[in-house]
């Protein structure tokens, strides 16, 4: 049969089919299917070198169609197993990287297994011992491809980590070319999927929107130094090879624009396909994605992360296109967060690996970098490593307190830095004197924060604590003897969090008297600009990114900004945050060798000792020798490593505040049955994510009530503020009845 054999319109005993479409009236064929599928596959794998691995294992996926209890399925049988027929093929020719594929392409990559497995498991051994229904009809239309008799990758370290990279990508490729081959049938070609505009075009729009910026060559004023940077970092895009940088940046110097110019001409050189920015912070992520937005254009910027939903009732013609983007990520712009991108190359799960192919023959922008969790910071660096080695992808390691990753990278893989002269830029870009303070009091903190009766006015202190428990007593304390202090945490909804930097900023603006008591989650994305910043020692990244909050904007004196660095003296109810410890040991240690905290020396030993006092908790799941020793005998733990990796491991609950009009609405649909990922998305604005054990006291007392499967509602509303958000005082036994 030819490639281009057409759908069947009308029913055959005669013929084997793939699909029907809901009205019944038309039929796509088995060959049909696999023909379309392969060569989808085929063109995806080519941007890796392995096209014939593409085609070869789409041909194959979906033998076991070729039966007649799949064809009986098809109008209305029972459930037919049909990938394991192509898995059991490809097992006897030994051929373990196409068999994982086939096997999971529906319901995900399986683990190995072992000889103890039987033909119920889901397992690639157990899919081995299943029965199978005879297919022989499929070599009487298709004949049995050849694949290629090596992988055309680069083996690293042990070569078992490689091979499942390779395996996860080959999958990925299936998977979307499937889906797209289906889709395509069952909305008879009118799918509103896009692509976007070519890179070219990008790269004609960032050089309008920064034209006027260019003519400022002065490198003495923030704006031509800025200016510097950018034209520094279109030079290295175009003249570098593709590769792993770094792109150290200090605050102010504008690395968000510099680092997208640097990835569109490398892009241009290259002849590769997208921009994919990994961001920690929906904070930053969302300040971004609108950058880019206003850059590039609307049309062609994904932003894909738990915070944003494209699912509407309306369906409206532009949420669909970017609905249909988020599952495969096929615009040329894509910015995401660090636990979407990691946990989607971990996980087993067809809908989470569908976009993977795509980041291959892509730039790579990993912003504020030093945020990996250093737990998972080996297999996270391999991730980047295989993308670089194998994929051809360029690689930005993107911040201004660059971690020490040289000894994760694999084979030796070095890294090359695009900013010129990163020393300088510091030096001219810093706006703040670091004042290590040691050990103090509570209440001399306090006395501090509220100043003497007769100080000069305003007072503009914004002071970042460990803890949010401790935020909140601080900040109760001052409320006490001060009206204008406010609070920040994440024991507040976003949408809470948002009303009040909002205050903060205007109070700034007007030159008023504002005391701001915060966690750490003001310290990256958020724009603020204070005359004094107090930070409680934690590691030494992010003492630097507190500074970056002093005197941002450089309209004070840089000898009269100061950023007070503090211990405070251990109290009963306040221990630091167990994840801090060892952080907070570094950066003390790094205080007393290094004469400047917040210089590029210091963040280099920073890393280096953070990296070293965790050296066997860089990996705490085991996961990247799990896929090494996995190459002894071809058995990967994919489905455990799926269930097994999770960025973030301490897990929390929501909990829906609905103090507000808006809030009551949502809980009010919600509790009447309505439930679509658009109103959970709204209801996310007005809630707050709870630590497990707390959510446990709460419920225990009585205070939690669940309106929907999994979503819980505050009964007792006196335990929210304005002021300060979430009170976490329950204790079990402290029942409320509403």
């Amino acid at each position: 049969m030819e490639r281009g054999a057409a759908e069947q319109n009308r029913f055959s005993d005669d013929v084997f089919y793939a699909h029907v479409s809901e009205d019944r009236n038309r039929y796509q064929t088995a060959a049909q299917h696999a023909w379309g599928t392969a060569q989808l596959a085929e063109r995806f794998a080519s941007v890796f070198d392995c096209g014939q691995w593409g085609y070869d294992v789409g041909l194959i996926h979906d033998i076991g169609k070729w039966t007649r209890g799949f064809q009986k399925r098809l109008h209305g049988g029972p459930k037919v197993d049909h990938s394991s027929a192509g898995t059991q093929e490809l097992l006897k020719r030994k051929n373990y990287p196409a068999a994982y594929v086939v096997a999971g392409h529906h319901a995900g990559l399986p683990n190995g297994g072992t000889s103890a497995n039987d033909a119920d498991g889901a397992t690639l051994i157990g899919r081995q011992k299943k029965k199978v229904e005879p297919y022989a009809a499929y070599e009487q239309e298709i004949t049995f491809p050849e694949f290629p008799k090596r992988l055309e990758i680069r083996l690293l370290e042990r070569r078992g980590f490689s091979v499942s990279f390779f395996i996860r990508m080959l999958f990925s490729c299936l998977v979307d070319a499937d889906y797209l081959d289906t889709e395509a049938f069952m909305k008879d070609g009118q799918s509103r999927r896009g692509s976007g505009e070519p890179i070219e075009v990008l790269y004609e729009k960032l050089c309008r929107h920064i034209e006027p910026w260019r003519t400022n060559a002065d490198c003495h004023t923030i704006n031509g130094r800025r200016t510097m940077i950018l034209n520094a970092c279109m030079a290295a895009g175009r003249e570098f090879a593709q590769g792993l940088y770094t792109l150290t940046v200090p605050t102010g110097g504008g690395k968000t624009t510099a680092s997208l110019a640097f990835a569109l001409e490398q892009a241009r050189k290259h002849h590769l396909q997208r921009i994919i920015y990994v961001i920690p912070y929906t904070s930053i992520i969302e300040q971004n994605a609108q950058v880019f937005r206003d850059i590039v254009g609307n049309e062609n910027v994904l932003e894909h992360h738990s915070g944003v939903s494209y699912d509407d009732p309306e369906r409206s013609e532009e949420l669909e296109y970017f609905q249909l983007a988020s599952e495969n990520w096929d615009l040329p712009v894509v910015v995401t967060t660090n636990v979407q991108f990691f946990e989607s190359f971990f996980s087993n799960k067809p809908s989470r690996c569908r976009k993977l192919h795509n980041v291959a023959g892509s730039v790579v922008i990993f912003d504020e970098v030093q945020m990996l969790p250093v737990s998972y910071l080996k297999p996270c660096v391999r991730v980047i490593g295989e993308l670089v080695a194998n994929y051809h992808c360029t690689a930005v390691l993107c911040t201004a307190t660059q971690p020490a990753l040289g000894n994760f990278l694999p084979d030796g893989m070095k890294t090359r830095e695009i900013c010129p002269d990163p020393e300088e830029q510091f030096a001219f870009f810093r706006r703040t004197e670091v004042e290590m303070r040691g050990k103090i009091s509570e209440e001399s903190l306090i006395r501090e924060l509220l100043g003497t009766e007769g100080e000069k006015p305003p007072r503009q202190i914004l002071c970042i604590l460990n803890s949010r428990k401790r935020a909140q007593h601080i900040y109760e304390r001052l409320r006490e003897e001060c009206g204008e202090v406010y609070c920040l945490s994440t024991l507040m909804y976003p949408a809470h969090r948002k009303r009040v930097l909002k205050q903060v900023k205007e109070k700034l603006r007007a030159r008023k008297t504002c005391i701001l008591i915060s966690t750490s989650l003001i310290e990256a994305g958020v724009d603020v600009d204070f005359g004094t910043v107090f930070r409680e020692l934690a590691g030494q990244d992010s003492v630097t990114q507190a500074a970056g909050r002093c005197n941002r904007e450089g309209k004070r004196n840089r000898q009269e900004s100061r950023t007070i660095v503090f211990t405070l003296e251990k109290e009963e109810g306040f221990a630091v945050p167990r994840e801090l410890a060892l952080p907070i040991r570094a950066a003390q240690q790094v205080a007393e060798t290094c004469e400047d905290f917040i210089g590029l020396e210091a963040v280099s030993e920073y890393f280096r000792r953070l990296y070293r006092y965790k050296a066997d908790a860089t990996d705490i799941s085991n996961i990247v020798e799990r896929f090494e020793e996995g190459m002894r005998t071809m058995h990967f733990p994919f489905a455990d490593v799926g269930e097994d990796f999770h960025m973030i491991e301490e897990r929390t609950k929501p909990v829906l505040i609905d103090t507000e009009e808006a809030a009551q609405g949502i809980a009010e649909r919600i509790g009447y049955g309505e439930y679509s990922r658009a109103l959970i998305r709204q209801a996310g604005m007005y809630s707050v994510d709870v630590f497990e054990k707390d959510f446990d006291a709460m419920m225990g007392a009585g205070l939690l009530r669940e309106i929907a499967p999994g979503i819980y509602v505050l009964r007792d509303r006196s335990l929210y503020t304005e002021e300060r958000g979430l009170s976490l005082k329950a204790k079990r036994g402290e029942a409320v009845f509403c």
